[in-house]
């Protein structure tokens, strides 16, 4: 059965082309486009992994994040932020509310699906 793969991005390019690239690689993908989606299908879903980018409507990225961390149903189920927001201070914030990864628009798919075996792995 494949992995599956909550990806969530206001930006439907993205969404889409992510999208894309994980069913490519065999992965089973929800795609939202909101803070408020996300957390309805992580919890009606229980995804494998959650990519989650961080400039999005209230709920932000980063309060998804903290929000299924600090839930002990969720806390397991691993997050990489997937943003345009590079600077140090974001990546702080991004690991700070719970991220297990943190990769930066644009993003390099070989890193990204490293990260994602990783995760999965764990």
């Amino acid at each position: 059965m494949p992995k599956k793969i909550l990806v969530v991005d206001d930006d439907i390019h993205v969404l889409m082309m992510v999208e894309a690239r994980l069913k490519g690689n065999g992965f089973s993908v929800i795609a939202v486009s909101s803070g408020e989606a996300a957390l309805q299908m992580a919890r009606e879903q229980k995804p494998d992994l959650i990519l989650l980018d961080v400039a999005m409507p209230p709920p932000n990225g980063y309060q998804v994040c903290q929000t299924l961390k600090s839930d002990p149903e969720y806390r397991t189920i691993p997050i990489i932020m997937l943003t345009a927001k590079s600077s140090e201070n974001d990546r702080f914030w991004g690991m700070e509310a719970g991220a297990d990864g943190y990769l930066t628009k644009p993003y390099d798919p070989l890193e990204l699906l490293n990260q994602i075996y990783r995760l999965l792995d764990a």
